[in-house]
């Protein structure tokens, strides 16, 4: 790696120099044509609370508003441990750019703030966030990104400032640039400040490898590993495993997809993923862990080995190689680990055998995490359950649910628990103890949610188990002030005739409970099926019988037929709704 800035004409091709600009380090590579830069920061979404979540996005969004509708291209990304700005234009526009953005980081535009606000929401109702990081992480850290940005509403404008003055600084920034040459009157000016480490990595999982059911159609899989070229080449060859087996040899999927995401902390996250309709679900679920098994157990080809080396060589050594490797330098220096030249990158590209990406294949076994489809499981394949429950209810005041439907709301002096009765016909239980709570959600009706940092969350409806505004105050009381986030009123309120039961990580909706069936509903639901049943009968003698009459026309006895049946289901459609909405007392 050049530590030093080249001067015009001197820049090697296919190499990245380290220098610095106004005191920002600085990744140079020389390309042609228009100038492209980015300006990362080491903050994002891993950096907030589950209460204060969206606040670095805010940022983001506030700093690039005076930019307006340009004629060049840029736009703006947070990412769980950074925050990217990104250019291309002419040196001019560069230079524009970067020093708006930082004059807008030390000025944000706060007339902007509730426009912002609800700009990131539309943002939010089409993203689709991944449900892993949750599980693996909790509510915290790496797992936030699984979350909605619940903390954007009741951010203050001091709130954005002190976040601004604390992340976005010097010497938390890295700035990289490619093109002809570092553009001239280049001179942006941030605030100084300390390089801030990488977010602490959580676990909400007491043992690995470990799956979970989601209602989601195919087989999604992360692991953590040691982050090598032998594990970005690993990541290839068990796509290509997954395409042979599930999509050209059994036919059950359509995408088999793997990606390697280095965290830079000297490891990376691997990720692999097969689609499947309902009907080929077990298939792909058994084939996929069919495939990692053969990996593991050392079946690794060499000729896969060597199709995806040279896919990964010639991307290294493409002409806009080392400019396509700017962004991840720059995250790489901003987390303490400095570039790594070509010359390395190919040589640990070409050290790597099948014996390593073997060591790979276990390494992510040890640490696998499996999504599987709604309704499935994988402790027959040695994956363990996911936790969906505390090993312990808090001892305190107990309101059985109205619903009579066997849950119970515990609220104790150091938390809150849930309890229903398992299948096995004991208490299980869901608790969220305060001093490890990540949010408590609050709406003006009085519903309240805790989420632990464990990601397993308690709905406390007073309308649900008849809690008292006594105990509501208490529970308000003791929560932690910087874990409330005020929601705006429900569409719809939990009542008595509705059963919140066990939130698992915060996600679950409210499971619809039916109500006890009155007198009156009883004798209609007697009376619907008695007359729903005899016109049954006659619409099928009519249709079965009505053909063989030979004084009957065709029309007329499928007309009758056809009266007979309508009336059936006119009949049969109140009955069917008594009892989907009812229980018997």
């Amino acid at each position: 790696m050049n530590q030093q800035a080249p001067q015009d004409g001197q820049y090697a091709p296919s190499a990245i120099h380290l220098t610095e600009v106004e005191g920002i380090p600085t990744l140079f590579a020389h390309a042609p044509g228009p100038t492209r830069a980015g300006l990362v920061f080491r903050v994002g979404m891993a950096d907030e609370t589950l209460a204060r979540a969206g606040v670095t996005h805010l940022v983001e969004h506030l700093a690039l508003y005076r930019h307006g509708i340009a004629d060049y291209h840029y736009n703006g990304a947070t990412k769980a441990a950074f925050t990217h700005f990104h250019v291309e234009g002419a040196e001019h526009e560069i230079v524009a750019y970067l020093h708006g953005v930082c004059g807008s980081l030390a000025d944000l535009p706060m007339e902007r703030l509730e426009t912002e606000k609800e700009i990131l929401r539309t943002e939010e109702s089409r993203r689709e966030p991944g449900q892993l990081p949750l599980w693996r992480y909790g509510a915290q850290g790496y797992g936030l990104v699984s979350y909605p940005e619940w903390g954007v509403p009741g951010l203050r404008p001091e709130d954005v400032r002190h976040w601004a003055r604390t992340w976005f600084t010097g010497g938390n920034a890295v700035l990289w640039i490619a093109g002809e040459r570092i553009p001239a009157g280049l001179s942006p000016k941030l605030p100084p400040g300390p390089r801030h480490p990488l977010p602490v990595v959580t676990s909400a999982l007491p043992v690995t490898p470990a799956h979970f059911s989601d209602g989601q159609g195919g087989v999604l899989l992360d692991a953590v590993v040691t982050d090598t070229a032998a594990a970005r080449l690993y990541a290839g060859v068990l796509e290509r495993e997954l395409i042979r087996s599930l999509r050209q040899e059994g036919g059950y999927s359509y995408t088999a997809a793997t990606d390697h995401t280095s965290r830079r902390d000297g490891h990376a996250l691997l990720t692999a993923f097969a689609d499947a309709l309902p009907a080929k679900q077990d298939a792909v679920l058994g084939g996929f862990v069919d495939v990692l098994a053969a990996l593991q157990a050392g079946h690794v080809g060499q000729a896969d080995l060597d199709v995806v080396r040279a896919r990964s060589d010639a991307a290294l050594t493409a002409a806009d190689g080392a400019v396509r490797r700017l962004p991840g330098a720059a995250e790489d220096l901003l987390a303490g680990r400095p570039p790594r030249s070509l010359d390395e990158l190919r040589h640990e590209l070409w050290s790597v055998t099948p014996g390593h990406l073997h060591a790979v294949a276990l390494e992510a076994a040890g640490t696998a995490l499996l999504q599987v489809p709604a309704g499935h499981r994988a402790d027959w394949a040695g994956y363990a359950e996911a936790p969906t429950r505390s090993t312990y209810a808090v001892t305190g005041r107990r309101f059985e649910a109205l619903a009579k439907d066997g849950s119970a709301l515990v609220v104790g002096d150091d938390g809150v628990s849930l309890t229903v009765r398992g299948r096995d016909g004991s208490d299980v239980a869901v608790t969220v103890p305060y001093r490890a709570c990540a949010a408590v959600l609050s709406w003006p009706d009085g519903g309240r949610r805790l989420i632990g940092t464990d990601g397993l969350a308690v709905a406390v409806e007073p309308g649900l188990h008849g809690v008292d505004a006594h105990t509501m105050a208490a529970l308000d009381a003791a929560v932690p002030p910087h874990t409330r986030v005020q929601l705006p009123p429900r569409q719809r309120v939990p009542s008595a005739q509705v059963t919140e039961a066990a939130e698992v990580h915060g996600a679950s909706a409210p499971a619809q409970a039916a109500i006890g069936r009155t007198g009156g509903q009883t004798a209609g639901l007697v009376a619907l099926s008695l007359f729903g049943g005899l016109f049954a009968f006659l619409a099928l003698a009519v249709t079965v019988f009505g053909g063989s009459d030979p004084e009957t026309s065709t029309g007329e006895w499928i007309g009758l037929a056809g009266f007979l049946w309508a009336v059936t289901g006119l009949l049969a459609w109140p009955a069917i709704r008594i009892l989907r909405r009812t229980r018997r007392a």
